[in-house]
């Protein structure tokens, strides 16, 4: 496990035990599965990206991300309502809000923003270790939420993965090698994500995605992140029957985020 990773989870496991003091966990578990309207209100976010697929495009899943550790402030001018609706208006399948605040500089707020503004899916983006931020997510009004295997030991993401399930989101969950993708495929989740970024080196290479392949289950959709910068890299992947992307600073430092998507996509 990298530096900043182990850094990062320290960091989450004293924001979870900070909540907790604030509302057990049970409390928060019983407002979440007793609020049917939110339940009903649910976004299928699989079911967004497949339809995007079926109808020959790609299905992008949009970052909305002020901050990164490696490279600071991606966009000053941050206002996630009116980057969600440039996404939806644009194309985009789906959207990921980051929600840490301390090496992001996202917050719930966000997310609670940019779905608002839009029909389209949200992806809670975080670093989840616990039930606790599960829950949190669904009544922030997540759609889906992020696993990663670096993270995360088999027994707990199972656990996190049959939650999330149990509460009608959907779950993405993230590998960068060969051992991690291996884990990922005993998951329920048809949703996976290949991270091209070494999370120990910080290099960006797509060549980790096209490695991972021919070792993938045809009833998983593999979605690449990271590194896709150009129409290039997008007719790379396509061509090897990858089809679904998440993207976020390349928009992020674009004038117009919604436009730069859809000049890269369609």
């Amino acid at each position: 496990m990298s530096d900043i990773l182990r850094q990062i989870l320290d960091v989450k496991q004293d924001e979870v035990a900070a909540a907790r003091r604030y509302q057990s966990l049970i409390s928060l578990r019983d407002e979440v599965e007793s609020d049917a309207e939110s339940r009903a209100g649910i976004r299928g976010f699989e079911r967004a990206m497949r339809q995007k697929i079926a109808a020959g495009h790609a299905a992008v899943i949009a970052e909305i991300k002020k901050a990164s550790p490696s490279k600071g402030i991606l966009r000053a001018d941050f206002e996630p309502a009116a980057i969600a609706q440039s996404y939806a208006h644009h194309g985009a399948a789906c959207l990921s809000v980051l929600t840490d605040e301390n090496f992001f500089q996202g917050a719930p707020a966000y997310l609670q923003q940019a779905r608002a503004a839009c029909t389209i899916p949200a992806l809670r983006k975080d670093f989840i270790i616990d039930h606790y931020q599960v829950y949190q997510a669904r009544q922030w009004g997540a759609d889906c939420i992020l696993l990663i295997v670096a993270a995360l030991d088999h027994g707990l993401m199972a656990d996190l993965e049959a939650c999330a399930l149990e509460l009608g989101m959907d779950v993405l969950v993230e590998v960068h090698d060969r051992a991690e993708l291996d884990i990922a495929l005993t998951l329920k989740t048809p949703l996976l994500g290949i991270n091209n970024r070494n999370l120990r080196t910080f290099e960006v290479t797509l060549d980790t995605t096209l490695g991972l392949l021919p070792a993938i289950t045809a009833d998983k959709l593999v979605v690449t992140e990271s590194g896709i910068l150009s129409r290039e890299d997008v007719t790379r992947m396509r061509a090897a029957e990858v089809h679904s992307f998440l993207v976020g600073e390349a928009f992020m430092r674009a004038a117009e985020p919604g436009a730069e998507l859809e000049k890269l996509f369609f």
